[in-house]
């Protein structure tokens, strides 16, 4: 029913299944993982009005809850915060018990990616108390209009340095000639640039 990828590992389809509505995959050399992506098969749906709780167990450590799948969200990309809390609950305590069981002494540590199938009231009820940053939504894109008209200031000011010397008013008029090589010296420069630092420094040009 569930798949998991850890960012730069194969596909995981190897689900332990505990009881009726908790499962887990074992996530071996788990100190090198920073993201984990699950996913619903597609081949058998929840139930009307349940999903699943996604957790993370690091033995000795606790859980952290990441989020959740559903029909309506049948994947998630899960990025792993550590902000783990003590176990008290009978759910958080099966997959406690598996995580322990899967360390291995003098091994890198083995964790566990739990998934417990819940109505989704009670899984939302859950999720709410996530860190407002993992439900914030996009921002939206900036309006081209704007970052062109930004890219074009950029520009002039860049050519202007060279150019306004070999005016008599010191300053550019429509008249002024620019050699396409100070053209193509500024698209070099901008680019670099934008690879460099991204396009924040538009934002503080004068």
């Amino acid at each position: 029913m569930f798949g998991c990828v850890v960012a730069g590992r194969l596909l995981q389809t190897n689900l332990q299944q505990i009881d009726e509505s908790h499962a887990a995959f074992e996530l071996p050399a788990a100190g090198s993982i920073n993201h984990v992506c699950v996913f619903l098969l597609g081949t058998v749906p929840f139930p009307d009005g349940y999903g699943a709780a996604v957790h993370f167990f690091w033995p000795g450590k606790g859980f952290q809850l990441l989020g959740m799948l559903s029909n309506e969200k049948p994947s998630a990309i899960f990025r792993l915060r550590g902000n783990f809390t003590a176990q008290t609950t009978s759910t958080q305590a099966a997959f406690g018990n598996t995580a322990q069981m899967s360390a291995a002494p003098g091994a890198d540590v083995t964790a566990v990616l739990g998934l417990s199938i819940e109505p989704l009231a009670q899984i939302m009820q859950q999720t709410n108390s996530l860190p407002s940053a993992l439900s914030k939504p996009a921002a939206p894109p900036s309006d081209p209009t704007v970052v062109a008209e930004k890219i074009v200031k950029h520009m002039f000011n860049y050519i202007s340095g060279f150019v306004s010397g070999n005016t008599s008013s010191g300053n550019i008029t429509p008249d002024s000639v620019v050699p396409m090589g100070l053209v193509a010296k500024w698209y070099e420069s901008f680019l670099t640039k934008v690879k460099a630092v991204g396009p924040g420094f538009l934002d503080r040009q004068e």
